[in-house]
């Protein structure tokens, strides 16, 4: 399996490389890595998305805050 990547870029694109390169003295390879990268922390989360701290208080309920039968009556 080829490690090679082609590419064509729109002129917006192809410019932001440009910068990117020109800025930080990295080479096209490096700016698509580092590219990959981000993308991969920002979107290749496993699983189901959370939030932080969920579950995670006194009430020892791990669904209190997602679970609307705990919810009835809540603010009334």
């Amino acid at each position: 399996m080829s490690k090679i990547i082609h590419a064509r870029l729109d002129d917006e694109t192809a410019r932001m490389r440009r910068q990117l390169a020109r800025r930080l003295g990295w080479s096209d390879s490096r700016i698509v890595r580092e590219g990959i990268r981000v993308l991969a922390a920002i979107f290749g989360r496993k699983g189901r998305r959370r939030i932080i701290g969920q579950g995670k208080f006194e009430s020892g309920i791990p669904d209190l805050g997602s679970n609307k039968e705990h919810l009835k009556g809540f603010g009334q």
